[in-house]
């Protein structure tokens, strides 16, 4: 399932085969590709993490394997703390701390899952803002951190690396937790079932176009022009040199791929007409405008 899910836009658009072979050709020359591929780890991690924490019952928030070990309550609370502490040093961005972060950490480890599940969503949006400031030039620089005056700097590279490495050793921590509770984590869950569904020709036609799409922000993929056709009552998405995939259709604006976990939404206006399509992906959604 984790193979299925990384084939992810380079399945799609990079000319990955979809039977999970390597790609034809791999394009390298992003000019940032260094915090792209930071930025979709700590995404992955992230999203892991807090569908982890979401998904565990509340009252089981106190639990922890060993009285040495850290409930799930206290792990949640600290990646909360260690994501700021540690995507402050990536630059000038600084989390405005409130009376309520200068509480003892057993004593945040109890505050409601609800409000331990949203601090922790708020941390992964500060650094996914933090990380979207970075290039890979200044990755060697030196940056401020710490009290005004206080003369620390730090090297956002290794920032990035302590942030990225503790998200996945706490999900991993995280992910062991659930199994001893007898729960599935995230990462090991079968892809959402998806049942295709017939659509007339009349209704497909509408979405046949070429369709403009921006570079993705997370991985080292370039900005494509797609070409959405119709052959044989079927509807197909090409990237312009690359080979197309069929979208079959599971409501009249929703469909997906099937080789690969990724959907697309087509979009209208007030009048019905055809805008655009949004290219659903291993988190990141990609707004495509139709250009004719």
């Amino acid at each position: 399932m984790t193979r299925r899910g990384t084939l992810t836009l380079g399945a799609l658009l990079l000319g990955t085969s979809l039977t999970g072979q390597e790609p034809v050709t791999t394009p390298r020359n992003a000019p940032n590709a260094t915090v792209m591929s930071f930025r979709f780890f700590a995404r992955h991690y992230g999203d892991w993490l807090v569908a982890a924490f979401d998904s565990i019952p509340s009252n089981r928030y106190v639990y922890r394997p060993t009285p040495q070990q850290q409930s799930i309550g206290y792990i949640a609370q600290h990646l909360e703390d260690a994501n700021y502490g540690l995507c402050e040093r990536l630059g000038p961005m600084k989390h405005a701390a409130s009376a309520k972060d200068s509480l003892a950490d057993t004593v945040k480890a109890t505050w409601p899952k609800d409000t331990l599940v949203a601090r922790l969503r708020s941390s992964l949006a500060f650094c996914d803002a933090a990380m979207a400031r970075l290039s890979d030039a200044t990755l060697g620089e030196h940056v401020p951190y710490g009290p005004r005056g206080a003369g620390a700097t730090a090297l956002p590279a290794r920032s990035l690396v302590a942030f990225v490495t503790d998200l996945a050793e706490h999900y991993s921590q995280i992910a062991s937790y659930m199994r001893s509770i007898g729960m599935v984590p995230p990462s090991a869950l079968p892809p959402v079932p998806r049942t295709a569904i017939e659509l007339p020709a009349t209704v497909l036609s509408r979405y046949v176009g070429t369709y403009d799409l921006p570079p993705s922000a997370l991985q080292d993929a370039p900005r494509f022009v797609l070409d959405v056709t119709l052959r044989n009552g079927a509807l197909y998405l090409t990237p312009r040199g690359r080979r197309e995939v069929r979208l079959w259709p599971e409501s009249e604006t929703q469909l997906f791929v099937k080789e690969v976990d990724a959907q697309v939404t087509f979009t209208r206006d007030a009048a019905g007409a055809v805008t655009g399509l949004v290219l659903h992906q291993n988190g990141e959604d990609r707004v495509a405008r139709k250009m004719k």
